[in-house]
């Protein structure tokens, strides 16, 4: 009788809310512009292997057939679309390679992965539970402007720039009103869609148990170069030399405490990915902007729940420095066409056919057989899209996933 009473407190146990909850969901939201979308080709896999350090990571991103992995714990719902917010869809599926830029065709395998694959890939590792990536990303979307957070109120032009407005004649009502209808409005597609994901987590996720519920475990922003190159948002500071920044750090605090509130989530993890665009050798403007962006992880109210992730250290410096030369090459291709005083075509009179050979030759003393081969091999997009290297964007999700898990680990302990 002892047993069967035991045999029964042991099975109402299995049922209790604390065993309920222990089964949540786990919810993940991603956010950001072009970089988090992500623009690395598959194809560029393979040189994550060529590095010892990584090549293990590269095992993780495989299946056993070679194909990229899929994740069978995991699943994600992508909302993008074009940059200016048409041809907005959402794709869906486990979570595997293709989930990066998608432009004009959202529910479609763009052929490219961001920091989204390897974050919930670890995420499925760590976790017993189910996880659901929701991840919103746009690109050459700011933070002063379309992302800007309610908290921040509107924006406002500065006379500078009412000044200059003026000068050129614009219509400075017009250009008020088209400002005030952009400010805000890809943070409110992003609220909008983790809402409608988690009003019915099923649809995304089969394995989702509406008994046990779901958690909102963390979110990731990846945004940034949009508001480095914007000088009229933010202007010379007082050294003369570089852009003042600190406006983002405050309107970066806003957007924590506004997602958070709009979200049910107070305490919820949150990493920001810090622009990493040009390695640990950036200067100026690129510095400055970084330390803004990393400020409000030192509030002593995100003490514990925010972290900054520096992506620097990701950037692949041998593959910028080919870059640099593909640079002088396009330089070169401009100059032949444009009768450069400098340059060979000075008066006009090469042929197409001699523009061509100079070119070719040009490009082939600048740029050895082994650098195009890597390059092929490790590159497929532009600088500021972290040259479309997926060992960067591999590094990147890691470290996001890791600074998470450090978070949730630091918070249960509590």
């Amino acid at each position: 009788m002892k047993l069967i009473i035991t045999l029964i407190a042991f099975m109402a146990s299995l049922c209790s809310p604390a065993s309920a909850a222990e089964k949540k969901l786990k919810v993940f939201i991603l956010a950001g512009q072009s970089n988090m979308e992500g623009h690395a080709k598959i194809e560029t896999f393979d040189y994550i292997g060529d590095d010892p350090a990584t090549a293990p990571l590269l095992k993780m991103m495989r299946g056993a057939d070679g194909k990229p992995a899929v994740a069978e714990g995991a699943w994600i719902s992508y909302l993008t679309g074009r940059y200016d917010g048409s041809a907005n869809g959402e794709g869906t599926g486990n979570l595997t390679a293709g989930f990066g830029a998608r432009g004009d065709q959202p529910t479609k395998d763009g052929g490219k992965v961001g920091p989204e694959f390897t974050f919930g890939l670890m995420m499925d590792a760590a976790f017993t539970e189910p996880v659901l990536l929701i991840k919103t990303a746009w690109g050459g979307r700011s933070l002063n402007t379309e992302f800007r957070p309610p908290s921040a109120g509107p924006y406002e032009f500065s006379e500078a720039q009412l000044a200059q407005m003026q000068k050129q004649g614009k219509d400075i009502a017009a250009v008020k009103a088209e400002k005030e209808k952009e400010t805000g409005r890809f943070y409110r597609y992003m609220i909008e869609h983790v809402k409608k994901v988690l009003a019915d987590p099923k649809r995304v996720c089969p394995a989702y148990d509406p008994a046990a519920g779901y958690e909102i475990a963390g979110f990731v922003w990846l945004q940034g170069f949009n508001d480095l190159v914007d000088g009229n948002t933010y202007p010379q500071g007082a050294d003369g030399k570089t852009r003042d920044y600190s406006k983002y750090g405050v309107w970066m605090a806003d957007f924590i405490r506004d997602v958070r509130r709009d979200l049910g989530a107070p305490k919820m993890p949150f990493v920001i990915g810090v622009l990493g665009v040009g390695g640990l050798k950036a200067e100026g403007n690129t510095v400055a902007f970084r330390k803004a962006m990393a400020a409000p992880s030192l509030l002593p109210e995100f003490k514990g729940n925010v972290t900054a992730v520096e992506t620097a250290p990701f950037w692949a410096e041998e593959l910028d420095a080919i870059d640099k030369k593909r640079e002088k090459v396009r330089q070169m291709s401009y100059f032949l066409n444009s009768k450069h005083k400098d340059h060979p075509n000075a008066d006009g009179k090469m042929t197409e056919e001699e523009k061509k050979e100079y070119l070719k030759k040009f490009e082939s003393e600048l740029i050895s057989p082994a650098e195009v081969e890597l390059w092929k091999r490790g590159a497929s997009n532009a600088g500021y899209h972290y040259l479309g290297c997926a060992k960067t964007f591999a590094l990147m999700g890691k470290a996001f996933a890791e600074a998470t898990l450090a978070m949730m680990k630091e918070q249960k302990s509590r």
